[in-house]
């Protein structure tokens, strides 16, 4: 995992990957139309400063970001090699960026603004 991070600060860093990135992404519709965040808004965001480097405005930006990697993670080696208690763990971290998620967004929503 470390050397993927490396590997990825390093690409981003030699051919410009984030600022790339940032042309491509996608607006988020509920914002645009609706004037407020949706649970996801920032996620682009967050994966381009992890790309860049920045790791805790990554997590400012979007707090749920490194338990969600880690969910693919664990998702991703269970789909392959059926972990023992795979299910038990997914639906754990499943749970816990649920919650994540949720939090921010009353944060966002209706603390911040």
């Amino acid at each position: 995992m470390i050397y993927l991070f490396t590997f990825s600060i390093l690409a981003s860093k030699k051919f410009g990957l984030p600022r790339v990135m940032e042309e491509y992404m996608l607006p988020c519709l509920n914002k645009k139309y609706l004037g407020f965040e949706c649970f996801g808004c920032g996620i682009q965001r967050a994966l381009a400063l992890i790309l860049e480097g920045d790791f805790i405005s990554a997590f400012k930006m979007y707090p749920a970001i490194y338990t969600l990697i880690i969910l693919f993670g664990i998702i991703s080696i269970h789909a392959f090699k059926n972990l023992k208690y795979g299910n038990k763990i997914i639906t754990v971290f499943a749970i816990v960026n649920g919650l994540i998620i949720v939090t921010n967004f009353i944060i966002k929503t209706f603390i911040i603004h």
